[in-house]
């Protein structure tokens, strides 16, 4: 009986150290997102606060990522970059990627990337150790967020409802992160709050 008691205590106390874990790596919808300060490719810092009063989005990138490759190689990301930066949208990418590890980008690399691939983005933000996007349980490339104007997490997940790298399903598409944006903007709450992310996984180094 005693050690059925003792059994008992173990579990509920990984139970709770569980649950703990998971609430301090995902970030909570309807909370406000965690801040961070990152460099960019050119060495200028940037911090999650500064955007406040703007609507952000965090979109966790490697170049190497078929998945990634699908959106950037039909103009697809490009489209939805610039369609939103014109409307004042802050969008952030983020690489993880450690060094040695695949799509890790210096910020030379960075900066080569914004130009061919016609990136219309706020910064590209280097994380190479991990902490930011550890910070927000970031587990794919692509793995979306947004952020609405006071500093509210709003959605998180998949880019899209087709978890494949077949440019030709990106016509068909409903697009999550547009539907959030177009959802917010117009005074609405958003319909799809958090979707399951596809993707590569993101290359962390190790802690």
């Amino acid at each position: 009986m005693k050690w059925n008691f003792v059994l008992l205590l173990l579990v509920l106390c990984f139970s709770l150290t569980s649950a703990l874990n998971v609430q301090a790596d995902e970030p909570v919808i309807g909370k406000p997102a965690p801040d961070f300060t990152l460099m960019d490719a050119d060495g200028i810092e940037h911090s999650l606060s500064a955007y406040k009063d703007s609507l952000v989005v965090l979109e966790w990138f490697n170049p190497g990522c078929p998945f990634v490759k699908k959106h950037y190689n039909s103009n697809n990301m490009q489209k939805l970059q610039k369609h939103y930066t014109e409307k004042a949208v802050v969008w952030l990418i983020i690489n993880s990627s450690a060094e040695g590890k695949q799509g890790h980008c210096t910020p030379g690399r960075a900066n080569e990337l914004i130009k061919e691939k016609d990136m219309a983005v706020t910064a590209f933000l280097l994380d190479h150790d991990g902490k930011v996007g550890r910070l927000y349980g970031a587990k794919t490339t692509p793995h979306m967020f947004v952020i609405d104007k006071s500093g509210v997490l709003i959605y998180h997940g998949a880019l899209d409802d087709k978890p494949s790298t077949k440019i030709t399903d990106i016509e068909d598409a409903e697009n999550y992160v547009q539907l959030a944006l177009e959802e917010v903007m117009a005074g609405q709450s958003v319909s799809l709050k958090a979707t399951q992310p596809y993707g590569c996984s993101v290359k962390y180094g190790a802690k």
